[in-house]
């Protein structure tokens, strides 16, 4: 049984943790304040846990990248980047700022010749990131209910640990579409910003991308 790791408490994590243990694997959420994670550990089962984000970085054969962007690389320092060496980690984040939207657009604290997804790859080279689930909505992420099978675009600079991501996207019913290296989080990360902006604008949150093919 695969073990997952999430680095993150929030509903992203939640959803991603419940979806992993419906997929057959061991799950262990890592989170500051585990009083935050007690309805989900109940609610889990015997192959859920929770710890700290130092003990999900050591339980995962894959570790999930669950945080707010801003704080995505403190994360990691706490989690010991010596416990994700040479392991796939799906980032989920995207670098959004504190600033509110305007007309519907979020605000991102990088530059489109930067990603976040850049920044951790530099910070912390040992370990083998990889994006996805950056642009869809938390209720969407597993077993998407769509009139077609939904793309997922990922990114990484490692050809193995991408096929470990596609394989899990294999599994959670997503057409996963692999966009190169990590500088292609530069177009990856902004398809949250579109993603939002009827959400923010109109309300809507029900739907997700598909990439069209002759």
């Amino acid at each position: 049984m695969k073990k997952i790791g999430i680095i993150g408490s929030g509903q992203v994590a939640r959803v991603l943790g419940y979806g992993f243990l419906n997929h057959n694997c061991e799950v262990m959420l890592g989170t500051r304040d585990a009083d935050k994670l007690k309805n989900w550990k109940e609610e889990a089962g015997e192959h859920g846990y929770v710890g700290s984000f130092e003990d999900a970085a050591k339980f995962g054969d894959i570790v999930v990248l669950a945080v707010k962007g801003k704080v995505a690389a403190e994360v990691l320092e706490a989690a010991g980047p010596q416990n994700m060496q040479q392991k796939t980690v799906i980032d989920t984040t995207n670098p959004i700022a504190d600033a509110p939207p305007e007309n519907g657009v979020l605000k991102y604290f990088t530059t489109m010749d930067e990603s976040l997804m850049e920044r951790l790859q530099t910070q912390f080279p040992e370990i083998h990131f990889v994006k996805a689930f950056n642009s869809v909505g938390s209720a969407f992420m597993v077993d998407p209910k769509f009139t077609e099978k939904p793309s997922m675009f990922i990114c990484g600079n490692n050809m193995g640990a991408k096929k470990e991501v596609t394989d899990l996207l294999d599994e959670f019913g997503w057409e996963t579409l692999d966009m190169g290296k990590d500088t292609s989080a530069r177009a990856i990360e902004p398809l949250c910003m579109l993603w939002c902006i009827p959400g923010l604008q109109k309300g809507e949150w029900t739907h997700a991308f598909k990439l069209m093919k002759m």
